[in-house]
């Protein structure tokens, strides 16, 4: 079946997470659903009157107010049969641009480098979507390439609420600029139901995401969501038509990176005939970590092997171990 999910403000919680919230959409495992996502404050809004703010981006702010993070999330949505212990395949069908704007800031004390630009400054670049091109202020034309920063399942009951500026184990604001259409994200669950929240909509990011924000937008995409029953996972992987791919986050970025290679190596050994040494090997020749983003606190690497490299196999046998398969 297919469903349809649009920000209003009943159907967004902006700023944080919590297994405690009723979903306010409930899908079975293959179900497809639309979402479309909203971000920005009404400081961030532009006042330009051939940049409009999209209807249901101004009924979200005239009733909703931010509460421990700046994301607008859309959901959450409830998977039947998800319980902890189980994995949520997110399949990402395709995302595009919903209006033809998006901004970028830098924030006192924030971003990768704070000491050196202490004052906040606010970009509105204009969005192009049959060019799919992005008009920067200072004149440079950006390629696009949209992506949700956030896309999260409910966090264990035990951690209460939690803002959506980290990223940890159940996914959330991983900034991963790989995730476009195509790609495939596993998420761990926690609570039943999973409860999938989507947003913080990015027409283009550069790995890092350096003075704190991507090209933040309005995005609508379309998601199949897929439940992989007694199949556990510590932390987030995904697949692309081109990587294998695992991630970690810490607030210390060697910790981050070690992960996500111990990670990988454990990933190569589970679903290919291999030795542990001759993993570690592969990934010295081959294997690419990258720098998902280091302003978010907890900063993100993701280590990524080209999945020609592992003839025969499958995105489930990658992220579950030899022999998986899809439900």
């Amino acid at each position: 079946m297919d469903h349809r999910l649009d920000p209003a403000p009943d159907t967004i919680d902006w700023g944080y997470l919590d297994a405690s919230l009723r979903p306010v959409a409930t899908v079975r495992s293959g179900d497809s659903v639309t979402v479309s996502t909203i971000s920005g404050s009404r400081a961030e809004l532009p006042t330009r009157s051939d940049l409009p703010v999209l209807d249901r981006h101004r009924a979200v702010l005239d009733a909703v107010s931010p509460e421990m993070g700046p994301h607008i999330l859309t959901g959450p949505i409830a998977v039947e049969g998800a319980q902890p212990g189980d994995s949520l395949e997110v399949r990402i069908e395709d995302i595009a641009l919903i209006q033809r704007w998006g901004y970028n800031y830098t924030k006192p004390l924030l971003g990768a480098l704070p000491e050196r630009f202490p004052d906040r400054q606010l970009y509105h670049i204009d969005l192009d979507p049959e060019t799919e091109t992005g008009h920067c202020p200072w004149g440079t034309r950006l390629p696009l390439r949209p992506f949700f920063g956030v896309m999260a399942v409910a966090p264990d009951a035990a951690y209460g609420r939690v803002s959506t500026i980290q990223p940890r184990e159940y996914g959330g604001n991983i900034d991963n600029r790989d995730l476009v259409p195509g790609s495939r994200l596993f998420l761990p669950v926690f609570t039943e139901g999973a409860l999938f929240s989507v947003g913080d909509g990015h027409a283009c990011q550069g790995d890092g995401e350096v003075n704190l924000t991507a090209l933040e937008t309005a995005l609508e995409g379309r998601m199949t969501l897929i439940l992989h029953k007694h199949r556990s996972l510590a932390l987030p992987r995904a697949t692309t038509a081109d990587d294998f791919i695992t991630m970690a986050f810490c607030p210390d970025l060697d910790v981050a990176a070690t992960k996500a290679l111990d990670t990988m190596i454990d990933a190569i050994v589970a679903c290919h005939p291999i030795t542990p040494n001759e993993a570690y090997a592969l990934c010295s020749l081959a294997c690419n970590l990258r720098i998902t983003q280091i302003v978010d606190g907890n900063k993100g690497v993701h280590a990524a092997l080209p999945r020609h490299l592992l003839p025969g196999v499958s995105d489930t046998e990658f992220v579950f171990g030899s022999g998986a398969t899809a439900p």
